[in-house]
């Protein structure tokens, strides 16, 4: 697709969920809701909300260790690196900047270490998709408000979604076991491609699967899987604690619920993820958690705030320690891309 048909489609689709979020809401009463947040409590929820990328830098040296040793020091501004740059650039850029640039700092191969960001995210979503179990499993169906026939949809999603999950990890889990018989499987593509070509397909895919060698290791991965519920169970926190300086009154376990769609959200592939974010907050809490348009309006755009600005601060202090610029980065993106093509 040309570059800038995919601008401008992006920037219907954002356009396009703002107005949904904004439809029918009273701009004044959202703005009192404001005014009147509990400004302790949003502080907190930008500390914990920090507190989260230092759990993720803490997970993803886990996920390391069998390739080589990293300094938490890296993780943790490569991680911060890597998330500012998927809110302020187009494309989602960090996924690929991350990886490569601890990679770069601590002497691993790059591939290796990208196959890890992919394995991050089958753990996040088995985890979410756990948690949302738990939801479902303490919480009353009678206690939510809206149509029982919406959360019915949002809990068969859910079932698919974790069933497509753990297929995920279980196909993570082959190809892990025998990185040399995939290089050699990809080799035989030679017949269909030239041969320099193919060796180099193959090597790609010997190296990533390398990437896998924690899923090896079941006690490791066991461990993995862990280590990501104090993350997403702070991440909760975060949502909860911001949600109630709006004096909205759903329990914690609510949160959960409110997770799961706004991982949904996110999804969206919106600059700064904005729109879909706010979309799904929204129909989280007025759907099913019992709270006005107002208020979740504005809890929906300083949580969004909450979640992305601090950060986004942080790594641009980061980046240019490193000597980089957005459109640096851009570009060292960009030809990474096409180098792992």
């Amino acid at each position: 697709m040309p570059s800038r048909l995919r601008v401008a489609l992006v920037l219907l689709l954002t356009i396009g969920l703002l107005a949904f979020f904004l439809y029918g809401v009273d701009l004044r009463g959202a703005w009192d809701a404001t005014r009147h947040a509990d400004g302790g409590l949003l502080l907190a929820g930008v500390g914990i909300t920090m507190l989260t990328y230092a759990l993720r830098a803490v997970r993803w040296q886990y996920l390391l260790a069998p390739i080589g040793p990293t300094r938490f020091s890296t993780a943790f501004r490569t991680t911060v690196i890597g998330y500012a740059a998927s809110f302020v650039l187009p494309g989602r850029p960090g996924e690929v900047l991350r990886p490569y640039l601890l990679a770069k700092h601590e002497g691993l191969p790059p591939t290796a270490a990208f196959a890890t960001i992919i394995l991050e995210r089958l753990l996040d979503l088995v985890t979410v998709l756990l948690l949302f179990g738990v939801f479902v499993l303490l919480v009353d169906p009678a206690s939510l408000s809206g149509d029982p026939a919406m959360y019915g949809r949002v809990k068969l999603g859910g079932l698919v979604a974790g069933a497509a999950a753990l297929t995920g990890l279980a196909v993570f889990f082959v190809l892990a076991g025998h990185p040399e018989r995939l290089g050699a499987w990809a080799l035989r593509i030679e017949r269909v491609l030239p041969a320099k070509l193919a060796r180099a397909l193959a090597g790609f895919v010997e190296t990533f699967a390398q990437g896998l060698a924690v899923m090896r290791q079941p006690g490791r991965l066991l461990v993995s899987l862990i280590l990501s519920f104090p993350l997403w169970l702070t991440i909760a926190a975060g949502i909860w604690i911001s949600s109630r300086a709006f004096h909205m009154t759903f329990g914690y376990l609510g949160s959960f619920l409110v997770m799961t769609l706004l991982v949904v959200g996110v999804a969206v592939p919106t600059p700064g993820q904005v729109g879909g974010y706010q979309v799904a907050y929204k129909i989280a809490v007025t759907t099913f958690l019992g709270a006005s348009d107002e208020a979740a309006t504005a809890a929906a755009i300083v949580l969004w705030a909450i979640s992305f600005v601090p950060v986004t601060l942080l790594g641009v202090v980061y980046m240019a320690r490193e000597g980089l610029s957005l459109g640096r980065m851009r570009e060292m993106a960009a030809s990474k891309e096409q180098a792992d093509r």
